[in-house]
């Protein structure tokens, strides 16, 4: 697995999956119940993450959604 995305905002991360299924493109998401150690205040990131063999067409679907990935 690779990362992809990385972000504070669930909504990124929803749109971004939505996106990826649409494409046939599996995600795992990391960090997910992170904010129950953190008391829910949205300060470490949640990861997005695919199949090292998806990287380069997961890459190109956020490019064309216009999501920053932060690289």
């Amino acid at each position: 697995m690779k990362e992809l995305l990385r972000t504070n905002d669930p909504t990124v991360i929803a749109f971004a999956k939505a996106l990826l299924d649409g494409e046939g493109i599996d995600t795992f998401e990391l960090d997910l119940n992170i904010s129950t150690l953190e008391g829910s205040i949205g300060i470490l990131p949640r990861r997005l993450m695919v199949r090292a063999q998806d990287l380069f067409m997961a890459r190109a679907v956020m490019l064309d959604n216009d999501i920053d990935l932060g690289q």
